[in-house]
């Protein structure tokens, strides 16, 4: 468990992934992204599905896991509202990084759609390479994928 002021990072449970989906307009605006939040993820891969805890409840969080070719692949990451720009998210991605370095992850992987210009850059400042991959999502369906190898601390590598 992290704790940076208040706030600590541990594994998700059950009742966290029912809380987020509760307080979903708190994390994603008017955008409509439950039907990402698989509850599969927590069941499966807990130590790479990670919550940032204050008093105050759920500051933000990480559902990811770590694929058979050693990738931290990251499925959502979100923080609340009232924490934007307190570092929280970068603290979310080392926390998640750390974990899935311990399950044998040499790489992070992420995607977003082309639009989000927000999280392009939040990834961009996190040392990921960020490409457009045409027909990703499916036909007629572009996605921004980043990359970014592992350890996370370190120097991020050449493009891929």
């Amino acid at each position: 468990m992290i704790g940076v002021m208040g706030i600590h990072i541990a594994p998700a449970e059950v009742a966290d992934f029912h809380q987020v989906l509760t307080d979903h307009p708190r994390y994603w605006g008017d955008r409509d992204l439950r039907s990402l939040h698989l509850l599969a993820l927590v069941q499966e891969f807990g130590p790479t599905c990670l919550v940032a805890r204050a008093e105050d409840g759920i500051r933000g969080y990480v559902f990811g896991f770590v694929t058979q070719d050693r990738t931290g692949y990251v499925h959502l990451i979100a923080t609340r509202d009232d924490t934007r720009g307190t570092g929280l998210g970068r603290r979310l991605y080392t926390a998640f990084a750390e974990a899935a370095e311990r399950h044998g992850a040499r790489r992070l992987k992420a995607i977003t759609s082309v639009e989000n210009t927000g999280s392009i850059a939040f990834h961009r400042s996190l040392g990921f390479d960020a490409k457009v991959v045409d027909d990703y999502n499916g036909p007629g369906q572009p996605m921004a994928v980043f990359h970014r190898d592992l350890p996370f601390n370190a120097p991020h590598s050449q493009p891929r």
